[in-house]
């Protein structure tokens, strides 16, 4: 091969003169949607690196995640709970779960034992007991407290609250009073 014939560039649509494996190769440009998709691709590619890996904007997956396991996790505590010391102290300790004994408690409860739960040690005005302190008049375990809420102690003036709240939402007040103290 003479140095004209090396540096005249093919004609496209020309058969190339080396063979690799008897397969020969055509002197094709590539087609411009072709090549439009390679350039969009690195383009997106860049701007996906940047948002994700550079930018700090978009939320991080492991608080998200954290948070739906959380929310799980409350859901099959409240839907397949047994009413035991233990599984009360265990929904104690879930934020899904307290906030909705919170909500239930300043609806009905706040009344007589303050939304603090201080009652009458924060006003003696107040018709119910302190539940932050660790003496409580019927009991200090948790399924008496339950039973408590759900079954009322009359003499005292404490309504039964069960048959208005159920079950799942007598534990979730029980929970949130829990959440005030250690557990053991």
């Amino acid at each position: 091969m003479s140095d004209s014939e090396r540096h005249t560039p093919p004609v496209e649509g020309s058969v190339r003169k080396h063979v690799y494996d008897g397969i020969e190769e055509y002197n094709k440009r590539l087609p411009n949607w072709w090549l439009f998709t390679l350039y969009i691709t690195i383009a997106f590619s860049i701007a996906y690196w940047f948002y994700y890996a550079q930018s700090g904007l978009p939320e991080e997956d492991g608080p998200r995640v954290e948070a739906e396991i959380a929310r799980i996790e409350a859901e099959r505590m409240k839907t397949s709970f047994e009413l035991t010391d233990a599984n009360l102290w265990a929904m104690s300790q879930q934020a899904l779960i307290i906030e909705e004994g919170k909500t239930s408690f300043n609806s009905l409860c706040a009344a007589c034992h303050l939304p603090s739960l201080k009652g009458k040690t924060e006003n003696p005005a107040a018709i119910g007991p302190d539940l932050t302190d660790e003496e409580w008049v019927h009991g200090a375990e948790p399924m008496a407290l339950y039973g408590v809420v759900d079954k009322g102690v009359l003499l005292k003036g404490m309504p039964a609250w069960g048959p208005v709240l159920g079950a799942e939402k007598s534990a979730a007040v029980v929970a949130y009073i829990l959440s005030y103290h250690e557990a053991p």
